[in-house]
């Protein structure tokens, strides 16, 4: 991951790599054509190799990779630019942080409430 791109993972409260591309993806996913879609869908969630993608898609090995790579860059500039993922994770682990916090059961209920929404 390039060095601006790792600083905006960083930034992201407590999130593996594969929970971080799944976020990024479901933020931003529909902004992505539909091949690029498939592609990164297929490597990323599906966990097929890149050979599997390739011979499927009709293209190069090295052509999957550098889909997926260009994916990647993609989704993190846009995260880079509008930081949704990580204001959901850090609206997230504040709602966790009250949640162990309290003792009242009501704002425990609305805590989790809350964290399903999201």
């Amino acid at each position: 991951m390039e060095s601006g791109n790792l600083a905006a993972k960083e930034a992201v409260i407590g999130l593996e790599e594969l929970e971080y591309k799944g976020m990024l993806y479901d933020f931003y996913g529909e902004l992505l054509t539909q091949h690029q879609k498939k592609v990164y869908e297929d490597a990323v969630f599906n966990d097929l190799s890149l050979s599997e993608i390739a011979d499927q898609q009709g293209i190069s090995r090295q052509g999957v990779h550098d889909l997926i790579r260009r994916c990647d860059r993609i989704l993190a500039d846009y995260e880079n630019k509008l930081h949704l993922v990580e204001k959901f994770s850090r609206i997230r682990h504040n709602i966790q942080q009250i949640d162990r916090l309290t003792d009242d059961e009501q704002i425990k209920r609305l805590s989790n409430e809350i964290i399903e929404e999201l």
